[in-house]
């Protein structure tokens, strides 16, 4: 089962899905992406903003702000 599975994973990539960010590391390479793990909803509806534009830093820049 497990060798089904690898198939599916890069061993040259890394996602931590962090409480305050999320880190993409790339081997040979390092970090590639650093963002803060904040995804922007509309009140009421629940959606995410933007159709998905409204994440990381422009969606932490909105925190504690109604759209």
């Amino acid at each position: 089962m497990f060798h089904r599975l690898r198939r599916f994973f890069c061993p040259d990539l890394a996602i931590d899905l962090g409480t305050a960010n999320t880190l993409v590391s790339v081997q040979g390479e390092g970090i590639v992406l650093n963002e803060p793990s904040v995804v922007a909803l509309e009140k009421g509806t629940r959606r995410v903003l933007g159709k998905g534009t409204a994440v990381g830093k422009l969606a932490k820049q909105m925190l504690g702000r109604t759209p």
